[in-house]
């Protein structure tokens, strides 16, 4: 079995830490490095995350999070958001592309407009949209990266999101997309893994 897949095969949603260790900063970096590998739309990475270790922050998080037992016991909870105006960095991104001789002044100003127009004409549901999207293939990276570095995480949607923003300073533009809490999974709390559905349940070949 290759290492991809046993990561694969042995990340599993944590619901509850070992409490009392902290996650090296050294870890978060090599994370992140390798993170910004994650696919966006037009490369416009939209993802950001929201790292919160520190006690009092994050006995505020617990309670934004209706007091979700695995915060408490976390070593780290991870807030990851979706940027609605990643769009309006395109001409950042894609300058450095012009530079290297990648595209020509006419391209990037084809693909610059285009990204614009898109965004634009199709209005807020779809800046939305995109930035849930974009994060969430970000996120799940995320907790593969981490269980490679042998960190366990559990992915949260149950939180009050408009108290996390508050909290932590998150900007309107901003769409808190998933709670993610990291640390070493206390394994008396593990449980066989649910059912799976088989793979003709859920795929159909055309």
């Amino acid at each position: 079995m290759s290492e991809f897949l046993k990561i694969v095969r042995e990340r599993r949603s944590a619901d509850k830490f070992v409490e009392g260790i902290t996650i090296p900063k050294e870890d978060f970096i090599d994370i992140f490095k390798e993170l910004s590998l994650a696919p966006s739309a037009f490369n416009l990475q939209h993802a950001r995350y929201y790292v919160v270790e520190d006690k009092k922050k994050q006995e505020k998080i617990y309670d934004a999070a209706f007091k979700q037992y695995k915060i408490k016991t976390a070593s780290a909870t991870i807030i990851v958001t979706g940027d609605k105006n990643a769009y309006l960095s395109a001409d950042k991104i894609y300058e450095g592309s012009m530079m290297l001789g990648m595209l020509d002044k006419t391209e990037y100003d084809i693909m610059i407009n285009s990204i614009k127009n898109l965004y634009e004409g199709w209005g807020e549901g779809f800046k939305h949209d995109e930035a849930i999207r974009n994060a969430s293939l970000s996120a799940m990276l995320f907790m593969l990266l981490a269980k490679n570095k042998d960190w366990d995480t559990c992915p949260m949607i149950y939180f009050e999101k408009d108290k996390v923003k508050e909290i932590l300073g998150i900007p309107e533009n901003e769409v808190p997309v998933l709670m993610i809490t990291m640390g070493k999974m206390d394994r008396s709390s593990s449980k066989v893994r649910g059912y799976r559905k088989p793979v003709d349940e859920f795929v159909k070949f055309y």
